[in-house]
């Protein structure tokens, strides 16, 4: 990396750390250690999460991204840096066709799997309207579809939420059986959400 790549600061203890997680190649390290290894800069990154990870995964440069989406470089990069998207709709539909991001990655990408995770938590956790006009914005879904995720997740909640009560006498601990539930209420979400949409195409 020191000769080929042009990267005389790279040691040894350098890759110790990246190997550790304790800290994260540059992208011209990331570069470079692919070039190395011989692989490609999206095999080391595993499967992408962040903004810059999906980049990475599919070899762009941050000029690539910046330019098909329509920003500035200095604001895309910002944006890369901070995890913290500030794209319009359109720009972030071109992003998704870009980076080849499906719905869930996209959400999580533009930084909206948050706002998904607390709006999904109230509606199974309540009894008022479930919020599906909310959900919507989130959400680019048909919101009949959006209903019954919500209606599914209620259900699922609550009946886990009677079997710990039933277990334990209603004891302090019987809300303890439902958080696992809400930790992974997004991960539930799109579950749902593939399993209702399967069975209204006829499994197919």
């Amino acid at each position: 990396m020191r000769v080929s790549y042009g990267l005389p600061y790279v040691t040894p203890d350098h890759v110790i750390a990246w190997e550790r997680g304790i800290t994260s190649p540059g992208n011209s390290e990331l570069t470079a250690l692919a070039g190395v290894l011989w692989c490609s800069p999206g095999e080391l990154v595993g499967r992408p999460r962040t903004l810059r990870e999906h980049r990475l995964a599919r070899g762009l440069a941050p000029e690539d991204v910046a330019r098909a989406v329509g920003l500035e470089l200095l604001a895309y990069l910002r944006m890369e840096e901070t995890d913290a998207w500030r794209g319009t709709d359109r720009q972030s539909a071109a992003l998704a066709d870009l980076l080849g991001l499906s719905l869930p990655d996209l959400v999580t990408v533009t930084g909206r799997d948050r706002k998904l995770a607390e709006l999904l938590r109230n509606a199974v956790t309540t009894r008022r309207q479930a919020p599906v006009r909310s959900l919507a914005k989130v959400v680019p879904l048909d919101r009949r579809l959006l209903a019954g995720v919500l209606q599914q997740l209620h259900q699922d909640y609550h009946g886990r939420m009677a079997a710990a009560v039933g277990r334990r006498g209603g004891g302090s601990g019987s809300g303890d059986a439902c958080r696992d539930f809400l930790d992974r209420i997004v991960e539930h979400f799109w579950t749902t959400v593939t399993t209702l949409t399967t069975a209204r195409n006829g499994g197919g």
